[in-house]
């Protein structure tokens, strides 16, 4: 029983810890946008804060995020590469989601601006990886998972470590209602619950016990 309620305990501190940290991303997200330079930045110094980004998209290495579902609806997140004023760095934007034809083999059109502009959201890690079904997750323009490295090997392209989920409020046919991060605080609950109701079992179980060898103890005398 002891044992067990450490467990709760710790699953119960975990929790605070993840929530704890869910606030204060939630303040990240509230501050003053960051510009998103042409020198290197570090993942930890933009992760979820609101940034900005200027420069031109490269449309010619877009990519098609397969299997992304709105409303119980399948289709593709829209992955461009921006290319930061006129450096040779780039920044990549998730700029939104569209719905998938019923011909797979033909994607949705998408409209991109020629010209430069200023891109607005989140900053999120690139790497969010879904199950793999086999080793082949390219196929042209459609990828399963979106892979940085991958990424700048198949375009050669110098990139920051961030993906930007874009905010702006376009008409480009592209749905841009993004799920905020989970902190994961709801597991170490269910974890803690599950070792505190397991001590309980246990105490039940030993006062049953107990109660049964004292009956017995008083027959036999």
């Amino acid at each position: 029983m002891v044992v067990m309620l450490l467990l709760g305990n710790w699953q119960l501190s975990r929790a605070q810890e993840k929530e704890a940290r869910q606030e204060q991303l939630e303040r990240l997200s509230q501050q003053s946008a960051v510009a998103i330079s042409t020198i290197s930045a570090n993942l930890e110094d933009l992760k979820f804060r609101r940034v900005e980004a200027r420069g031109s998209y490269v449309p010619a290495h877009t990519i098609y995020l397969d299997n992304k579902i709105y409303q119980g609806i399948a289709g593709y997140h829209i992955i461009t590469p921006l290319r930061l004023g006129t450096s040779s760095m780039h920044v990549l934007v998730n700029r939104g989601w569209i719905v998938a034809g019923g011909d797979r083999s033909k994607l949705p059109e998408i409209v991109t601006p020629t010209e430069q502009v200023v891109v607005s959201g989140i900053a999120i890690s690139p790497t969010q990886r879904t199950l793999e079904l086999s080793t082949e997750t390219v196929s042209g323009q459609v990828w399963e998972n979106l892979h940085l490295e991958r990424y700048r090997e198949a375009t050669g392209l110098m990139l920051q470590p961030v993906v930007i989920l874009q905010q702006d409020d376009l008409k480009d046919g592209l749905v841009r209602q993004w799920d905020r991060p989970d902190s994961g605080a709801a597991r170490n609950l269910g974890y803690a619950f599950q070792w505190y109701a397991m001590a309980l079992t246990i105490l039940i179980i030993y006062l049953v016990l107990s109660v049964k060898r004292e009956r017995s103890q008083k027959k036999q005398t």
